[in-house]
């Protein structure tokens, strides 16, 4: 596996928040679940919305684009669970959310 690089500090991404990052020329979506930090790719499988700036309900994203939704601790498709978004290990030291690539 790849090294842990800093994407964001704890204080970007509120409880029930996510938001998109640049790491290793990616596009990674960062979820925080209740102080639990996801990250998965940002690009949606059906039609390439950014996940990152879909809405948070429990673990569940919902893409901004046509309402496609995606578990965020497991990359799952809610419709289709054979659909997987991928997902990137997550470490917090002290206020930095890292992300494994």
């Amino acid at each position: 596996m790849g090294e842990f690089v800093k994407v964001a500090s704890t204080s970007q991404i509120p409880p029930g928040k996510g938001m998109t990052v640049q790491a290793g020329g990616k596009k990674i979506a960062v979820f925080n679940v209740g102080g639990i930090f996801h990250a998965i790719d940002d690009t949606c499988l059906h039609r390439g919305g950014p996940l990152g700036q879909g809405a948070l309900s429990g673990s569940v994203v919902t893409c901004p684009w046509h309402g496609w939704q995606w578990d965020v601790t497991t990359g799952q498709s809610k419709a289709n669970p054979a659909a997987k978004v991928g997902r990137y290990p997550v470490k917090v030291e002290g206020s930095d959310v890292k992300v494994q690539l």
